[in-house]
């Protein structure tokens, strides 16, 4: 089984871009600097908070549950 912080990189990615967002776009709609979405995406930031991942379900219109599965 994946980390969750890997699933969670992963779907991000998977719903921003079946969204047609870009990183930038992502940021503005989350208040969160793009080098930050970025560094989730990549899986460099490996202990984002809980409320951060909640700001990206909501900018995403998805549950933290399809972020980590």
């Amino acid at each position: 089984m994946k980390e969750i912080s890997e699933r969670f990189s992963r779907n991000m990615r998977i719903f921003r871009d079946g969204k047609g967002y870009s990183q930038g776009k992502l940021a503005g709609l989350t208040d969160l600097h793009c080098t930050y979405i970025s560094q989730i995406e990549r899986g460099r930031s490996r202990n984002f908070s809980l409320r951060n991942a909640e700001r990206i379900a909501i900018a995403l219109d998805v549950t933290l549950n399809d972020l980590t599965k």
